[in-house]
């Protein structure tokens, strides 16, 4: 039986293989990025002791969310008031949820654009002191934060953990590969490079398994690469991961 690629965290890819596994799907879990959460240092800690002058905070990942929460917890004995809490999609939302903060989301898209389209904006763009904290990796896509200055804002990164190849990635791709994989549910820019990067001689094989993705801008990364079986599953979340390979299954 042909087999799925998972390339979140363990404990991710664990929960989306149990749903899976309705189906009929196996799966192999293979992490494509290490997440390394940065040490609590200066640039970290005050940007926290200053959450009280922002009206937006954005969060972009479920990691995200539980680091900066810890930081929240250690240096806010009380959530500062008046600050609109938005994340991009579920998954990075639900750590908010569970600690009691009036999360919003959009409901048309989990990516920078659909976060744009949230009906918020039009008051905090009449605003002429608007500042905006988004909580991420180190690095990463700069639209969001491109667009909110445009409008006028402040935007500042509270930059909470490094994204890094794991050190073994190439053996372990070419071990799953092995074993009967033929898609992967890849879901970042990045981590794509990383497995086009370790996949090395191996990627003219590899490149030919069926690629679900989360957005038509990861699509287009996946077709540059040469992938040219990809699926876009509307959203980087189980729901929608689960949704697009119902809708199309590999073939035994």
């Amino acid at each position: 039986m042909s087999r799925i690629l998972l390339t979140r965290q363990p404990d991710d890819n664990q929960r989306l293989a149990q749903r899976l596994s309705e189906l009929g799907v196996q799966c192999e879990s293979l992490p494509l990025l290490a997440l390394r959460p940065l040490d609590d240092e200066g640039p970290q800690r005050r940007l926290m002791l200053e959450l009280d002058r922002y009206q937006v905070v954005i969060v972009v990942s479920r990691l995200a969310a539980t680091l900066g929460l810890e930081l929240l917890d250690r240096y806010w004995p009380q959530t500062p008031v008046g600050i609109d809490w938005l994340a991009v999609g579920p998954a990075s939302a639900a750590p908010l949820t569970d600690y009691a903060l009036p999360v919003q989301l959009p409901d048309d898209g989990q990516d920078s654009e659909a976060l744009l389209r949230l009906p918020l904006w039009q008051a905090h763009f009449s605003r002429p002191d608007l500042k905006v904290m988004i909580w991420r990796g180190e690095g990463g896509r700069e639209h969001l934060a491109e667009q909110l200055r445009a409008a006028g804002g402040q935007v500042d990164y509270l930059e909470l953990y490094r994204r890094e190849p794991p050190a073994d990635l190439a053996l372990q791709l070419t071990a799953v590969a092995a074993r009967g994989v033929s898609g992967i549910v890849v879901l970042s820019t990045q981590a794509l490079e990383h497995w086009h990067e370790n996949a090395g001689a191996d990627w003219s094989q590899q490149r030919c398994w069926r690629c679900w993705v989360p957005s038509a801008r990861v699509a287009a990364q996946a077709a540059d690469l040469g992938c040219h079986d990809v699926v876009i599953c509307e959203g980087a979340d189980d729901a929608a991961i689960f949704a697009a390979v119902r809708a199309h299954p590999l073939k035994d």
